[in-house]
């Protein structure tokens, strides 16, 4: 299996940590030629990261490919024994994608300060923060998402809060993104004590500060 994407990109990452938390090393690697060329477009037409290939199949969107790890390698599963718990894990990702990271374009397309449109910035963070609390109300008692044991929603909650809290937020004045929410902060927290999911923070920290560093030169500032 070959993974293609940087470790940049929070959904990246959201494979990364799926794969190591189930046993597997699975490298991220940069698209060949560019997510869009010609190569990287017959993979998946898409045109985004990441796409796992699969012996020449190509797997695209980083919840299908984390579903497919699951059903291709059983043994460590991120799945909760319980139905209902299954459904809490599946609904804590969707809300994350469709209400919370929904909103990340709009924001990043925002960052330069000398053409902010700050109309824009106001609603994009307060839609944002309305699917922030969606996803507090959505979690378990802890201390992970769903339960005493990591899941597939910690696998997508963690890279997604790290892209917040520490690369999109902050140039808009936001400190932390789960400030407001406590039962968020709680597992924000208990996530700074699990060693997996300390080191993707990590890695994830320092591939985003260098793309940033590429792409403008510096973190761009308010």
């Amino acid at each position: 299996m070959k993974l293609y994407g940087s470790m940049a990109s929070p959904y990246v990452a959201r494979v990364v940590m799926c794969a190591r938390a189930k046993g597997l090393d699975l490298k991220p690697e940069l698209p060949p030629g560019g997510l869009k060329s010609a190569e990287y477009l017959s993979m998946s037409p898409l045109g985004k990261m990441p796409v796992l290939d699969v012996d020449g199949a190509c797997v695209a969107e980083s919840e299908v490919i984390c579903e497919y790890l699951e059903d291709a390698f059983p043994e460590r599963t991120l799945r909760p024994s319980n139905p209902l718990d299954r459904a809490r894990a599946r609904l804590i990702s969707r809300t994350l994608d469709l209400y919370v990271m929904a909103q990340s374009g709009p924001l990043f397309r925002q960052l330069n300060p000398a053409t902010r449109n700050q109309a824009e910035v106001d609603a994009a963070i307060g839609a944002l923060q309305k699917g922030l609390a969606h996803v507090e109300h959505f979690l378990g008692p802890g201390p992970y998402a769903v339960g005493k044991t990591l899941t597939s929603a910690d696998c997508t909650l963690l890279p997604g809060i790290s892209f917040l809290a520490i690369g999109l937020l902050p140039p808009f004045g936001v400190k932390s993104p789960v400030e407001t929410l406590p039962r968020l902060g709680e597992w924000w927290s208990q996530m700074g004590e699990d060693p997996l999911c300390i080191q993707v923070r990590e890695e994830f920290t320092v591939a985003y500060q260098q793309f940033m560093q590429a792409r403008f030169g510096k973190p761009p500032g308010r």
